[in-house]
């Protein structure tokens, strides 16, 4: 009966496995990293900050464009007196002087800009190097995010590993005790041992459930980043895991990531910018030049009209107080590129541990999968010995349980390091900024 029992649960777990489970859907790591780039609300703020940029570029554009205004009027004068001196003179001391009760105007002026010192054109280029610099600012934050989507993918194929080497395990492990059942029910096996097989088997099912857990949540928040259903169930494949028996060269990722990063190139344009601002409150002390052109048009009635008052001249404009007033604009500036210059040399530093960092974990990972993969060698070498003496009554069969528990244990050890070492891999790639997404 408990054979038959044993039996008829495994094959009730596996109908309630393939009743009440969803079906997985299985998602490339570069596919994920595309949809979670595409949908991260950080990424967004990142587009929003781009378009400030863009904005302001084209309000810098704009400055070298004519203005033109048009002002019109229409005003309720009263009871005004209005005194014409040209008109008494040429009427000899005539009677009296005209009265108007309403007045209507319009004036059109026209400014095209000249000269304005280099102002203009040193605001454009540092609007153009400031949107560059948000433009390369958001590709950092690419990397964050690609960093974030990594490590849960990652999380998921670790707990997909783990359900799978416990399920092979729970069905060997009722297989035994089946077995173990028949010996017992004859005579040749302790009820102690058979307990303790159980026991383990139980334990199984208990590590299995965990893991199932495990699963969901790094599905959950994998779906989360990638804008996916929360119950998409997503399953993760092993064709994330590169290369890893090359050892990538340190100095030339130092090299890279000074020359590729998002956050560098960002620092670096932002500098260059900084010295526009300097120039641009240099040629404050120069004046400006601009061609101006008109219309003005006014009726008063029965006191005065004008019409085709057109006007055209060059206008100037220079700031006396720029004569003995300091240059607080100068100061500013140069205490920007100086802060920027600080900013720079500080991400420098930063980048070079965040690069030995993770170079260091990289080779700490590659090294554990060798050694994880002769504990496994060494466990499973264990088992057979302990089996072949359980056969000849050498042993007892709490020392096989344990060495099987041991087996089990360095295999998952073993897979879970060389996913451990990929995500180490990409770590590495994305803080030399050598990292793209690519679909293959």
């Amino acid at each position: 009966m408990k054979v038959k029992g044993f039996i008829a649960l495994a094959v009730i777990l596996c109908i309630h496995s393939a009743v009440f489970a969803q079906p997985d859907t299985a998602i490339s790591l570069p596919d994920a990293v595309s949809l979670a780039v595409k949908n991260s609300p950080a990424l967004l703020a990142s587009r929003a900050h781009i378009e400030e940029a863009v904005a302001n570029y084209q309000a810098a554009k704009d400055r070298q464009l004519p203005d033109a205004k048009i002002t019109g009027s229409y005003l309720w004068l009263g009871s005004a007196n209005i005194d014409l001196k040209s008109a008494q003179n040429n009427n000899n001391g005539g009677s009296g002087r005209p009265s108007a009760h309403q007045a209507i105007y319009g004036i059109a002026n026209v400014s095209l800009p000249l000269y304005a010192g280099g102002r203009i054109k040193y605001g454009i280029e540092a609007a153009d190097l400031l949107k560059q610099a948000a433009e390369m600012a958001a590709q950092r934050e690419t990397d964050n995010v690609t960093t974030r989507t990594v490590e849960a993918y990652t999380n998921l194929y670790k707990a997909g590993l783990t359900i799978d080497l416990l399920k092979k395990e729970i069905v060997s492990g009722i297989l035994r005790d089946s077995n173990l059942s028949k010996l017992e029910q004859n005579g040749l096996l302790t009820r102690n041992d058979l307990l303790k097989s159980e026991l383990q088997t139980s334990t199984l099912r208990l590590q299995l459930l965990e893991a199932e857990s495990n699963r969901d949540l790094a599905g959950i928040i994998l779906a989360i980043l990638t804008g996916l259903p929360e119950n998409s169930n997503l399953q993760a494949t092993a064709s994330f895991i590169p290369d890893l028996s090359i050892t990538p060269d340190y100095a030339s990722l130092v090299n890279a990531a000074l020359n590729n990063r998002g956050d560098v190139k960002a620092g670096n344009i932002q500098a260059a910018a900084a010295t526009y601002g300097i120039k641009s409150a240099k040629a404050e002390a120069y004046p400006s030049l601009a061609l101006t052109g008109g219309y003005i048009a006014a009726d008063i009635p029965k006191v005065l009209t004008i019409s085709n008052a057109i006007n055209i001249g060059i206008g100037i404009q220079y700031n006396l107080a720029s004569l003995w007033k300091k240059n607080t604009a100068l100061k500013q500036a140069q205490s920007k590129i100086n802060l920027v210059q600080s900013m720079n040399q500080q991400l420098s530093e930063s980048i070079r541990v965040q690069l030995n960092t993770t170079f260091q974990r990289y080779l700490l990972a590659n090294r554990r999968i060798t050694l994880y993969l002769q504990a496994q060698a060494q466990a499973e070498e264990n088992r057979r010995i302990i089996k072949d003496k359980l056969d000849n009554n050498l042993v007892t069969l709490p020392e096989l349980l344990e060495a099987e528990a041991a087996v089990l244990q360095a295999s998952m050890n073993a897979q879970a390091a060389r996913a451990d070492a990929a995500l180490a891999w990409y770590n590495l790639q994305l803080a030399a900024g050598n990292y793209t997404i690519s679909n293959n």
